[in-house]
């Protein structure tokens, strides 16, 4: 039985895909001395859903060959990576944005969220797993009131491999105390899914602008499904709880 909802954060509980998107492309621009196009950089971050930010920041860079500029920069920056040059600018953008309140509030996904304070209120533990950094994380839960809502959380500097290695979601679940089994993973990127069922666990997709493409083709395993439009992810969930609570059932007759 289903007894743990483990979340995605970015483009799952709020929209903040955009937001990076622009504060990449920003990054991007100043490490080019304006040189870059950032709509060119925002349509690219859409290839990179769902991964870790070192794996993004390293595809822009090979994607728009800046990486000898970052590397002239490191030591400007105090960084040993080239990635992590384009990772402290893109910060100063991007954590201005997560501090605007009005920014924030429009980047809710209120079905998702609706969905995390009902399985909160019918006993559900609740973990959350994001491939963001523990700082920018815990900064969008204190904003958004959302701190309280989780019994774990699980960031980036907490395991060694990213999504789809299942690492996030296994740690999570043994934080939680809980079988992965018993896990049911709310997500909105393919990377993200393929960890989710890589840890044994049932995976509700809830693809938004970003991550869509990626979702054509996939293959749907009766672990997983893909809900078109985010009004119904809670009847998904609910028709997933059931669905694993009747055939616990059904093999207790048995």
């Amino acid at each position: 039985m289903i007894r743990s909802l483990i979340f995605d954060l970015d483009g799952t509980l709020v929209d903040t895909e955009p937001l990076r998107a622009r504060s990449h492309a920003q990054a991007l621009a100043a490490l080019d001395s304006g040189a870059i196009d950032k709509a060119q950089v925002v349509e690219a971050c859409k290839r990179f859903v769902g991964v870790s930010h070192e794996a993004v920041l390293n595809g822009i860079l090979r994607s728009f060959g800046v990486e000898d500029a970052a590397r002239r920069r490191m030591t400007e920056f105090g960084v040993n990576e080239p990635w992590q040059v384009l990772l402290a600018l893109d910060l100063r953008y991007y954590t201005a944005m997560l501090r605007d309140p009005v920014i924030m509030q429009r980047a809710q996904f209120r079905q998702a969220l609706s969905v995390l304070r009902r399985v909160r209120q019918h006993g559900f533990l609740t973990g959350l797993a994001t491939m963001s950094a523990a700082e920018l994380a815990f900064l969008i839960l204190e904003i958004l009131g959302l701190r309280a809502a989780f019994d774990c959380v699980v960031t980036s500097e907490d395991v060694v491999h990213g999504k789809p290695h299942p690492e996030v979601f296994l740690l999570a679940a043994k934080r939680l105390h809980v079988q992965p089994q018993e896990c049911l993973v709310v997500e909105d990127s393919v990377p993200g899914v393929r960890s989710a069922l890589a840890a044994g666990m049932c995976c509700v997709a809830v693809p938004n602008d970003y991550s869509r493409p990626a979702f054509v083709g996939l293959e749907c395993p009766n672990s997983l499904c893909v809900v078109s439009q985010a009004d119904g992810l809670e009847a998904a969930v609910q028709r997933m709880v059931a669905e694993r609570a009747s055939a616990v059932g059904h093999s207790e007759s048995r």
